[in-house]
């Protein structure tokens, strides 16, 4: 049956459903453990000891993670590359840590705390509602029992709570507030003469000597890397479609099982025309753009086309559709509109209503009541669905079939064909590169290279097809003869010293600035012309001159009475020379509406650092002793 081949790949969508949960408390759960000697002490932290059993739980939860991050690429090289036995061990040393001392202080985790926590995931809902057969069925996907999940969230909750707590000594006053809004807010303005590099480029002469110094300098720029050339044989799902099909009795038992997948929440068809306000808009804009949309509501309620006037007079991007918004969930509105559309009946038109962007005047299209697709309805998509799963793991399971079979040491495109099968072959390519004909991401190379020579891969996933890589050849890196690479090293010799005579030009007609002489003076014998910035700040540095953290720091340290920095600057874009022009000050009006999100974004970087710092002083104080080598080789304290 389709659905048995699927439940045993694991490719449940129950699966998906999860990961947000698990990504929050997966160091905390734990999958099956190994058959060593699982009740030895492996490390202790301040004469508690952390067990086999918990090294091995936590190192499993790990490497079940990152075979999830990496799955269509994995091989167990990438253990060690991931470091997961030092990570595995850390993650409980600083466990130990934070339980040590939150016992010490005095923290406890009720178990309504835990109930409360559980039941607040929508995951494990049915009707907003929680259902405990799906909260089990759910953790059993994931080879979970609630027990194993409930510690997991106790741990969780417990350092939340001790967060909670090093947070409430940490303070913001009004005047760091007001420091910290006005370091993101204040502003200046620039005058700059920009030396372009290229302008220089007619003038510089290299003889060979300087060519050949200059490469024998920087040999390392023009290695050429590591490459390799791999066999592969492709499993394509879409060549097994012809080879499956749902019957009616795995498309019903499909529905039955996800029915919670069919049931849609109430939509509301609506059509919107909005009247934005500007924030910095004068005393009388709200009043007079409140009147603009009564004076359109009156044309809309007397019968002119409501799309019409969306068109023409409104200032939101679904004009364009007549102020088309289609149909809408509970959520999917600014809570003003949701509110005003819900007292609405069909084909009326709301007031207008003020939100965040503006005034909304709203109408209601239509209403689709909330419902569950019957099976029906739903049993052409189901189908597709699960032949489509079935393809998947049809081809999955022949790749991994065929992989068992590859004898050790054999060349995988002989073997292929003796099998009636054909393999391809890549041309040589770097780490940083597509698979030539394939395509796929970094992590697909990284698993390639770490093949050795005659190596074959794991079964792989690229974009949704199967394969399995042989490296057949391996070209190490390499430094190359001036010969070789003579064009790059001449056009980059060129470009450092046209770089040198601009930065040069620049600094002299600085000195000058300085000394006295007058900006449109210079500004006629620069290459360029002198130009002028906008007002910008530090979050918004002005595009013209490229982002540099030194100019930016000397840009608002400089005044009236200091109207040039000391050096010139280059950037991205090119050398430039920087004068001071005008500053311009907060608004402190504006600062009053937006301190409180200052104070508490402040509030949040302090906290996190105050957490870094106080779990490196436990770590400092506290006599670890670390017994298992292998983990002990990876840690990072």
């Amino acid at each position: 049956m389709l659905l048995n081949l699927m439940r045993k790949h694991a490719k449940s969508w129950l699966i998906k459903a999860l990961v947000a949960i698990i990504a929050a408390v997966f160091i905390f759960y734990f999958g099956y453990s190994f058959k060593s000697d699982s009740g030895s002490k492996v490390a202790s932290v301040n004469g508690e000891p952390i067990t086999g059993v918990d090294y091995q739980k936590t190192y499993r939860s790990m490497l079940e993670s990152l075979q999830r991050e990496y799955k269509s690429v994995w091989n167990e090289n990438l253990v060690k590359l991931f470091n997961i036995k030092g990570r595995a061990l850390e993650t409980l040393i600083g466990q130990k840590l934070v339980s040590q001392e939150a016992k010490r202080i005095g923290f406890e985790v009720t178990e309504k705390e835990i109930q409360d926590q559980i039941l607040s995931y929508p995951a494990f809902q049915t009707g907003g509602r929680f259902d405990e057969g799906r909260y089990k069925a759910l953790l059993a996907n994931n080879r979970m029992s609630p027990e194993d999940f409930e510690a997991g969230l106790e741990r969780e909750i417990f350092q939340r709570k001790i967060e909670q707590f090093l947070g409430t000594f940490v303070t913001v006053t009004e005047q760091d507030a007001l420091d910290y809004y006005t370091y993101s807010n204040e502003k200046v303005k620039l005058g700059f003469i920009e030396f372009l590099p290229e302008n220089y480029k007619g003038s510089v002469k290299i003889s060979d000597e300087a060519m050949e110094k200059y490469f024998q300098e920087n040999q390392e720029k023009y290695r050429v890397p590591e490459k390799v050339k791999a066999a592969y044989i492709l499993f394509d799902p879409k060549s097994f479609k012809e080879k499956v099909r749902a019957n009616e009795k795995d498309i019903q038992e499909y529905y039955n099982e996800n029915i919670g997948m069919f049931k849609e929440e109430k939509e509301v068809k609506v059509s919107q025309i909005l009247f934005k306000i500007a924030e910095d808009g004068p005393a009388d804009q709200d009043a007079k753009v409140r009147e603009k949309a009564e004076s359109i509501l009156n044309k809309a309620r007397k019968g002119e086309d409501f799309a019409a006037l969306a068109r023409k007079h409104s200032e939101d991007p679904s004009k364009k559709d007549g102020g088309d918004l289609g149909y809408l969930q509970p959520g999917e509105m600014v809570n003003p509109v949701e509110e005003a559309v819900s007292k609405l009946k069909k084909g009326e038109i709301s007031e207008p209503v003020k939100s965040p962007f503006g005034y909304h005047i709203v109408r209601l299209d239509d209403v689709k009541d909330a419902r569950t697709v019957p099976y029906e309805e739903a049993r052409e998509k189901i189908a597709s669905r699960l032949e489509n799963q079935a393809s998947i793991d049809l081809a999955y399971d022949r790749a991994l079939s065929f992989h068992d079979q590859v004898p050790y040491d054999t060349n995988l495109g002989q073997f292929a064909s003796e099998q009636k099968m054909s393999a391809a072959e890549s041309d040589f390519f770097p780490m940083g590169e597509p698979i030539p004909g394939i395509g796929g991401d970094r992590k697909l190379a990284e698993s390639i290279f770490s093949l050795q020579q005659g190596d074959t891969s794991e079964v792989l996933e690229v974009d949704g097809k199967f394969y399995i890589f042989q490296v057949v050849d391996r070209k190490q890196s390499a430094l190359p003869a001036l010969s070789e690479v003579r064009d790059r090293v001449k056009e980059d010799l060129v470009e450092k010293l046209a770089a040198e005579e601009a930065k040069a030009a620049a600094q002299k007609l600085l000195e000058r600035a300085k000394a006295g002489e007058e900006w449109s003076v210079l500004s006629k014998e620069a290459p360029k012309k002198a130009q002028t910035t906008e007002f910008f700040s530090r979050q918004s540095p002005a595009p013209e001159l490229g982002y540099d953290q030194a100019l930016l720091e000397a840009a608002f340290a400089m005044n009236e009475k200091k109207r040039y920095p000391d050096s010139v600057f280059e950037t991205d874009k090119g050398v430039f020379v920087i004068r001071y022009e005008a500053s311009e000050s907060i608004d402190k009006a504006k600062f009053e509406g937006e301190k409180a999100q200052y104070r508490q974004m402040l509030l949040r970087t302090r906290h996190r650092v105050l957490v870094q710092n106080w779990l490196e002083e436990l770590r400092k104080k506290a006599e670890i002793e670390v017994l298992i080598p292998a983990a002990k080789e990876g840690l990072e304290f």
